[in-house]
């Protein structure tokens, strides 16, 4: 720290007590001035050799025929006050970083200035200033800290503004030319902290963040804005000085976040620090980090136009996040536990963000028009699944609507979920943790999915899922005794196949799959009422049973049905391509997994006879 020394004479002022201060010497004291709540016993003449407010004052006093002075509203305090009446005896005085802003305010109000007496106190400042304090970089900090406690004094001086501007300069020098010290903790350094992989340098870029994290949320805006207009600082270490701010300033305790002795100065800086950010298109924060400043930001209720700032910066990067980025606490009176309705129109944003530019692509390259995905649509894939394991993370919410889960996941493009995994697992969730669902809501969640597009552990996992509606668990084993049969079919084709015919027997898949959804569906709705009619002649059976042999003979009641179901669908398999022998066959069996042209109706026939048989 730079320092300089004023006066050569011992210090000679003495206290008694804490609000009173003399000087020691032979001459009585013939002036009294008052500076808050000290009293100062000084000589008259020594003040008059160096102050002109002091010389008017003084006479003033005297044609009162008093001998005490008021210094109101003095900048400073009693403390710079102590040094200016030392210079003004040539007492030994050192300036530093910590009191010569407080000095320089105080010579000035009292006008000890070079029209007084040649070398005076101000002109020795701005010397000190301008030499030292403004070419140093952690003095330049100290200053603009202890600026604060002087205002409107620094300002008006420009003392203020002269240190933002040395500060901004500074943190704009290659860092291969830095000589000075400066903090850089690394254990406070995230893990995404900027690191240069181009070139090894001795001094890292973003070497200035954790120095200026010291200064009040004023102060570190108003240098932020000067490193910004220097235009020589890349996004990636505004982002990193933001997010190191953030983590020294905002609390971890969310009770500390709101309240009411902090949710004003939380407020004020996350609004801050949002208007700081950069501009979308050169955006160096991390999603995390964001939708950390969002979270805060909902709590502590920010301003509108920083909330909106703030969404359409994290919707740019919402391919990036996680689903613990999502989980934003709800306020008041949304019902939920998180804010879904913030999250409903980030992904809307992100997903309208998406089909925008790739339209404009296709239209600068002059390609066909449909919404297909491309290899360059990895983000909105990303985006697909985080829906998705979000859906099944607020799935257990009690008071999330079937409205909003619907809502959200029909957000995302049939094209960004190419697998219906992660969507059957949150429906799978949303059924389990709310059993009052009426039957058509049910229906309408369960629409949401495509069992074509189950894996095979998920579509073994619906097949015996007791909270799936029935005509989704068919269409489940239908489609899964499709996909097999197509398999072998495939497997017992020659390799010679050209990749010409793939088209067409695509197309014979779709036809085949189409007819035997409309016949499979007729014939559900037979199974069903054969269900109501067996159901009462079971009932009435069991009614004449003890309880013991009433609740074995319910218990195969489920198994007798679930092998109805699997005759049917390999009924409707046979009808398309097994032979007649083993349409013949007991439901106990297994289904034949070669395809050849054969006749629905017979195996219909079939079906039904085993089914009476059973009964």
């Amino acid at each position: 720290m730079k320092f300089m020394k004023l006066g050569s004479k011992p210090d000679a002022f003495q206290f008694d007590g804490s609000t009173i201060r003399y000087v020691s010497s032979d001459l009585a004291t013939d002036v009294a001035v008052t500076v808050g709540d000290v009293k100062f016993y000084l000589h008259k003449f020594p003040l008059l050799s160096k102050s002109s407010r002091l010389q008017k004052l003084i006479v003033e006093a005297d044609e009162e025929k008093s001998d005490e002075i008021h210094l109101a509203d003095f900048p400073g305090g009693p403390k710079a006050f102590d040094i200016c009446a030392k210079f003004c005896y040539g007492m030994t005085v050192t300036l530093n970083a910590y009191n010569v802003v407080a000095a320089r305010c105080a010579a000035e109000y009292l006008g000890m200035t070079e029209d007084v007496d040649r070398g005076n106190l101000i002109y020795k400042i701005e010397v000190f200033l301008n030499s030292s304090i403004f070419r140093t970089w952690k003095d330049s900090i100290i200053v603009l800290q202890n600026a604060k406690s002087v205002l409107p004094w620094s300002e008006d001086l420009k003392i203020t503004g002269r240190c933002i501007d040395s500060i901004a300069s500074k943190t704009s020098v290659d860092p291969t030319k830095i000589t000075w010290s400066y903090t850089h903790n690394r254990k406070l350094a995230m893990q995404d902290r900027i690191i240069e992989q181009e070139t090894i340098e001795s001094v890292p870029r973003d070497w200035w963040v954790e120095d200026i994290c010291e200064l009040d949320i004023n102060m570190y805006k108003r240098v932020m804005i000067a490193i910004k207009s220097k235009g020589r600082m890349d996004g990636s270490v505004i982002g990193e000085a933001l997010k190191m701010y953030v983590i020294r300033w905002l609390p971890d305790s969310l009770d500390t976040l709101v309240s009411d002795d902090h949710i004003q100065r939380n407020k004020s800086l996350v609004e801050t620090i949002i208007c700081l950010l950069p501009p979308e298109r050169s955006l160096g924060c991390s999603c995390s980090f964001l939708f950390k400043l969002l979270k805060v930001a909902v709590l502590v209720d920010a301003d509108d136009s920083a909330r909106e700032d703030l969404l359409r910066k994290v919707s740019t990067k919402l391919d990036q996040a996680s689903v613990k980025d999502l989980l934003i606490p709800a306020r008041s009176p949304q019902p939920t536990v998180y804010d879904v309705e913030l999250v409903l129109c980030i992904v809307k944003r992100f997903v309208l963000q998406e089909k925008s530019c790739w339209e404009l692509n296709i239209y600068e390259n002059n390609e066909k028009g449909e919404l297909e995905l491309g290899p360059d649509r990895g983000s909105l894939l990303n985006v697909g699944g985080l829906v998705d394991a979000y859906l099944a993370e607020i799935a257990s919410d009690p008071n999330l609507s079937p409205s909003s889960f619907m809502e959200l996941s029909k957000l995302i493009p049939e094209s960004a979920r190419p697998i219906h995994d992660g969507l059957y697992r949150a429906v799978d969730m949303y059924l389990k943790e709310h059993p009052d669902l009426s039957k058509a809501e049910k229906k309408q969640i369960c629409a949401l999915m495509d069992v074509k597009k189950f894996t095979m552990d998920a579509s073994s996992h619906a097949a015996q899922n007791e909270r799936l509606p029935l005509r989704l668990v068919v269409q489940v084993l239908y489609f899964e005794q499709m996909r097999s049969a197509s398999t072998t079919q495939t497997v017992g084709r020659t390799s010679n196949i050209t990749s010409s015919s793939t088209p067409n027997e695509e197309e014979e898949w779709d036809q085949r799959t189409l007819g035997s959804c409309k016949s499979l569906r007729k014939q559900m709705d037979k199974v069903k009422i054969e269900d109501d009619e067996e159901a009462q002649r079971n009932g009435k059976m069991m009614a004449k049973k003890n309880n013991s042999k009433n609740s074995r003979s319910g218990a195969q009641l489920l198994p007798s049905r679930s092998r109805r179901i699997f005759d049917k669908l390999w009924g409707m398999g046979k009808g398309n391509g097994e032979s007649k022998s083993s349409e013949t066959s007991g439901s106990s069996q297994s289904p034949t997994t070669s395809l050849v042209p054969g006749d629905t109706k017979s195996s219909g026939s079939s079906s039904r006879n085993r089914r009476h048989s059973i009964s």
